[in-house]
């Protein structure tokens, strides 16, 4: 594993400027695969087209494995070697594609995107319509639109003759908006492919023009449950009834946010119940309570969400939050637990370094200056899984709006420019063995 080590994210802003940025113009080679991304537009998009039209959500395995076939017959044409990999019956998911070419120029790349889609079989489809310089359909900028980017970068690439002898792998997962569990099963191909990788580039939705994400937050749950004496109500706050778990619940939100809030950091309660009697059904997403006005309740449940930059960051806000809720009110109990999901990207001099490529590439073509963008404004994604192994960036896809709602749509005139920045930066990456990671 590599020696790693988290930094602010204003000084990760900061950090941009401390690599030197040389004057360079692109070279022939770079011209060409300009050349062939100019060429392969018309096919991309046809190609986004019939991706997006098949309905490929989380939980619809047969359609993320139809749409997932897609991109493996292009990616073999490629001249890569495809496995499809299934997980257990059990986690009614459709499994993930993986896409090998090996060599030994340069970096050895690891390229992460995601087949499935939020919208379920049942869920109202809209097909793919154009309109003018917009395309509307359901996964048409996340992230099928990236997926895009990636593999027509690629081709762009194969036909300049610049795909010999590179170590690339590509990982497309079939579950990234609603993972499979355990994730230790549904993301032990990801680390696998980190650990023998250098960097990796995630290809979400991108989130500006000139901006690229070397941070994301985790995320994490949280359960809060709390107890109280039943009695009458006009007995509320007395020694013989104490305060109820309806207000100890009250004191323990309000303290969170009074003394937990910092950059990076939220942590919002998204489910309560509390009553005389309070019942969450196994899903979590939903539950029952029943109480009268005149009891006081005794027992109340709350589901959460924590999102954090940096695991200790993740830490000392449990810590916090377990002492906050230890300090409890006259004739109540309570009791919070934690479990883990997504772990965090942090900001890392690595990360920021491969940005750096990315600027220069973008300042040669013309295309301004790429800067880090603000990751509390960011959620979960793939590439936090191998954060801890390789140096990486993230939101390297097109440009869109709408994700995970009815009329999302991807920008068609961001295509020719990402998908040409994306393979350059691909080149750079991988036609010798310079560092990209300060020592």
């Amino acid at each position: 594993m590599k020696s790693r080590f988290g930094i602010l994210f204003i000084t990760a802003a900061i950090g941009l400027l401390a690599f030197p940025v040389m004057g360079q113009k692109l070279s022939k080679t770079e011209l060409a695969i300009a050349k062939n991304v100019e060429k392969n537009y018309p096919e991309s998009i046809r190609f986004l087209a019939e991706t997006v039209n098949i309905n490929s959500g989380s939980q619809n395995p047969a359609g993320v494995r139809k749409a997932g076939a897609l991109y493996k017959k292009l990616l073999e044409d490629l001249g890569f070697t495809t496995t499809w990999v299934d997980m257990p019956e059990s986690m009614n998911r459709g499994g993930h594609l993986i896409a090998e070419i090996k060599g030994t120029k340069g970096k050895r790349l690891l390229l992460i995107g995601h087949i499935d889609t939020v919208f379920e079989s049942d869920s109202p489809f809209q097909k793919w319509e154009q309109k003018d310089s917009i395309a509307v359909g359901p996964g048409s900028s996340d992230m099928k639109g990236g997926n895009m980017v990636l593999i027509y970068a690629l081709k762009a690439l194969r036909e300049a003759g610049q795909l010999d002898d590179r170590q690339i792998v590509v990982i497309l997962h079939g579950d990234e908006e609603s993972p499979g569990s355990p994730l230790e099963t549904s993301r032990k191909d990801i680390v696998d492919l980190a650990k023998r990788s250098d960097i990796a580039l995630g290809f979400e939705n991108g989130t500006g023009f000139n901006y690229a994400t070397v941070a994301r937050r985790g995320s994490s749950g949280w359960s809060l449950s709390v107890s109280g004496k039943q009695s009458h109500s006009s007995g509320i706050f007395s020694k013989n009834s104490g305060a109820g778990a309806i207000y100890e619940t009250a004191r323990i939100l309000n303290e969170f946010y009074a003394e937990l809030q910092e950059p990076n950091l939220t942590f919002s309660p998204g489910l309560i119940l509390g009553g005389t009697t309070a019942q969450l059904e196994a899903s979590g997403i939903q539950g029952m309570a029943s109480g009268k006005s005149n009891l006081v309740a005794n027992t109340t449940l709350v589901k959460g969400d924590l999102r954090f930059l940096t695991n200790e960051q993740k830490e000392r806000a449990r810590e916090k939050m377990r002492a906050i809720v230890a300090r409890n009110l006259p004739l109540t109990q309570a009791e919070i637990t934690f479990t883990d999901g997504y772990p965090a990207m942090p900001p890392t001099e690595g990360n920021m370094a491969v940005l750096n490529i990315l600027n220069q590439v973008s300042l040669d073509l013309g295309q301004g200056e790429v800067r880090p963008f603000d990751p509390g404004r960011r959620g979960a994604g793939d590439i936090s899984f191998v954060a801890e192994y390789v140096d990486g960036l993230d939101g390297l896809g097109v440009q869109g709006s709408g994700a995970h709602a009815p009329g999302e749509y991807v920008h068609l005139t961001s295509i020719q420019p990402i998908v040409k920045r994306t393979a350059v930066l691909m080149y750079r990456l991988t036609r010798d063995s310079s560092k990209t990671t300060a020592e």
